[in-house]
């Protein structure tokens, strides 16, 4: 593990020294606009989360057309609608860049529809941004990812419920897919690690949708009765955590009583439910709505402007394609290209301003830098900021938690070019989701 940790942070040492500076090659000589690809759900469970992303989009490219485009040609979106089918994404992915011919795209929220993408996007040699938290275990050369690693969320968090809370016993709840199953498989091995023993961790998945939540959640009040200060870590994704949450207060759990803390509900969508009975419950993020900083009220305001809805709110998957598309922005002009072995290089080492007051900075692994927060759920539903990192955490695409992942790195320069090097063996695994599920 020392070796490990000893290159990652030269590795991200050596980014953050990389400046653009860079002799940038001789602009193509493309002409007409550069397609943006915005592969969100719009109907289907995912929609209310993944339609203010499609619309967070829309809203930036409409403003760098305002201010004269990109390499001087405008930006063209184009926009289709995966309805949270997972195969449908992979169809759409590859209508994209196939029969649109997009530059790149913006785009998916649940790791299983990533995982679809995948594959298309490093057959085609596409680009795309992914700004929604996410379990790690996978790199790819042709995936950016602006959304929390493990270690910049789950891990945090869990370290805040034990270390202020004092949590002594945990219910990992999540959504029966890749990325609940993954980072609970990471968060379990932490707690075991940290001598948590199995009897005092519950562990409960239900499918996207889920409704009836009465006899998981009297059974969490159960587990929670025993004695020990209990908590809940939530990757309950989508339109499934209206209902939980509203059981929750049916059954009367208050946050002080056994709290819970989500991944995946921020502000869009605690907008679809009454926050009253709900005060005190936490969420972990990298950006939250109610940070007071110039950068983030002139955000809201453009979007509020946007929208034409004095009540619109911002999240953190917002931030994260603010921050992915003015990243692949800068790699663009640092190139003079939009062609994408030139972007995949120019943009390592891109700092731009994030939301929360600093920057975020592209890393070797194709993740960024963040800050952490943990919000506690308020009344007029916004989030006030109980915790944070001193400073921003270099996002880790391999757990150091996991058998399988503890001694690889990724490293997409030359000369390693490798998703998942093994610091022991120093050799390339070859595949962009080594230790995957």
């Amino acid at each position: 593990m020392k070796i490990k940790k000893q290159i990652t942070a030269g590795l991200s040492a050596l980014a953050l020294t990389l400046t653009v500076s860079v002799s940038a090659p001789v602009a193509a000589a493309d002409e007409g606009p550069i397609k943006v690809g915005i592969l969100h759900s719009l109907s289907g469970t995912m929609a209310i989360s993944e339609s203010t992303l499609k619309d967070t989009m829309l809203m930036l490219i409409k403003e760098q057309n305002e201010n004269g485009g990109l390499l001087g040609r405008k930006l063209e979106p184009v926009v289709v609608d995966p309805a949270s089918n997972w195969p449908l994404f992979a169809e759409k992915a590859r209508e994209l860049l196939a029969k649109d011919k997009v530059d790149v795209i913006f785009g998916n929220w649940t790791s299983v529809s990533r995982k679809s993408v995948l594959p298309v996007v490093e057959e085609l040699n596409g680009l795309l941004f992914y700004p929604v938290q996410y379990e790690g275990e996978e790199s790819s050369e042709n995936v950016f990812y602006t959304g929390a690693a493990p270690n910049q969320q789950a891990i945090p968090a869990v370290n805040y419920l034990m270390n202020q809370v004092g949590v002594k016993r945990w219910v990992l709840a999540g959504t029966d897919y890749v990325y609940p199953r993954t980072t609970n498989k990471i968060l379990e091995a932490y707690l075991k690690d940290h001598g948590v023993a199995d009897e005092d961790i519950m562990v409960n998945y239900t499918p996207f949708g889920h409704s009836n939540w009465q006899s998981i959640v009297s059974d969490i009040k159960t587990f929670g009765s025993q004695g020990k200060k209990t908590a809940v870590v939530s990757t309950i994704n989508g339109d499934a955590n209206v209902p939980f949450y509203r059981e929750l207060a049916n059954q009367g759990i208050k946050a002080e009583d056994i709290p819970v803390v989500a991944f995946s509900v921020g502000e869009q969508e605690l907008s679809g439910i009454d926050t009253g009975p709900l005060v005190g419950h936490l969420a972990a993020w990298n950006y939250f709505m109610s940070v007071d900083t110039d950068a983030n009220y002139d955000f809201i305001d453009k979007w509020v402007a946007y929208t034409g809805k004095e009540d619109a709110v911002t999240n953190d998957p917002m931030e994260a394609h603010y921050i992915g598309f003015n990243m692949w922005k800068e790699a663009v002009k640092k190139a003079g290209t939009t062609d994408v072995d030139a972007v995949k290089d120019a943009i390592i080492g891109v700092s731009v301003p994030n939301l929360t007051g600093g920057y975020a900075t592209m890393m070797p692994n194709h993740h960024i830098t963040k800050p952490v927060l943990i919000g506690e759920i308020q009344d007029n539903g916004q989030f006030s900021v109980v915790w944070q990192t001193p400073s921003t955490v270099a996002g880790d695409a391999w757990s150091d938690y996991l058998p399988g992942s503890k001694d690889l790195i990724s490293d997409w320069r030359k000369p390693l070019h490798c998703g998942n090097y093994n610091v022991v063996t120093k050799s390339c695994g070859g595949k962009s989701e080594v230790a995957a599920e």
